[in-house]
């Protein structure tokens, strides 16, 4: 029987990959993987936020995110190339978070928490935030699903068929903020914007529909979380970057069927 720890930290990991296997596979569709990466980053600015106000770490994660996502989509739609200003934006929010913290007694030593996860030490509360913000990610991702497909194949079919594109753009932004909120004890800062791509990547290989994708990527992110846990208590490794490894071992592996077809 594994213990209460381990069943919680799976159980917090697979909470994330029902909200991340679907909105991982719009951000390959759209190419947002830098735009996942730069909101990720800018969680160490929120982390800092917290901790100095005394706010929760997931909402001062969740404010700071929205604004790094909300300030990329605005200076990207400004003549701005869009890999520029996500590299400015990116690196700036995580070196001021990590200049920030640093002022803060007593958190320096907690940091890798932050950067990497640290899925073992998952409590009942956090179990309820992880599923309740996935849940709340995977209704909007439902409710939305048919016009943000639109507006992803075609944004003039999706005026034309009256739906608003950048609408649909600002409802990833939120799904993509929340869940970067909801993961930064799971995989950490650094780490959600793999966990983003690399099992919708995986996905991709093995569907012939949209909705396929979305379910396989939530799959394989399980399978990864359950072998990286593995990983982590077999070899001793740190759980959060072994939950990662074995998704690009999936990934790696999903390439076969691909190659098979050709």
């Amino acid at each position: 029987m594994p213990d209460d720890f381990l069943i919680r930290a799976a159980l917090a990991g697979i909470g994330l990959m029902l909200a991340a296997g679907p909105l991982g596979a719009f951000v390959v569709w759209r190419r947002m993987a830098y735009m996942g990466d730069a909101t990720s980053h800018a969680a160490i600015l929120g982390v800092a936020l917290a901790l100095a106000t005394d706010l929760p770490v997931a909402a001062g994660t969740a404010i700071v995110a929205l604004a790094m996502a909300l300030a990329v989509t605005g200076l990207s739609g400004r003549g701005r190339a869009a890999d520029t200003a996500l590299g400015v934006l990116a690196h700036s929010a995580l070196a001021f978070g990590l200049v920030a913290v640093s002022f803060l007694p007593g958190v320096r030593s907690d940091l890798s928490a932050y950067l990497f996860g640290d899925v073992l030490t998952v409590s009942a509360s956090d179990l309820v935030w992880v599923w309740g913000g996935s849940a709340l990610v995977l209704a909007l991702m439902v409710w939305r699903w048919n016009a943000l497909l639109t507006a992803t194949v075609n944004e003039e079919l999706a005026q034309a068929a009256g739906i608003d594109p950048r609408r649909e753009k600002l409802v990833l932004t939120l799904a993509l903020a929340l869940v970067v909120a909801v993961s930064i004890k799971i995989v950490g800062a650094l780490l959600i914007a793999a966990m983003l791509i690399i099992p919708a990547a995986s996905a991709r290989a093995l569907s012939r529909t949209p909705e396929a994708m979305a379910a396989w990527a939530v799959a394989l992110g399980a399978a990864a979380v359950l072998a990286g846990l593995w990983l982590s208590l077999r070899l001793d490794t740190p759980a959060g970057p072994s939950i990662v490894a074995a998704s690009a071992g999936i990934f790696v592996l999903s390439l076969a069927p691909s190659r098979h077809a050709r």
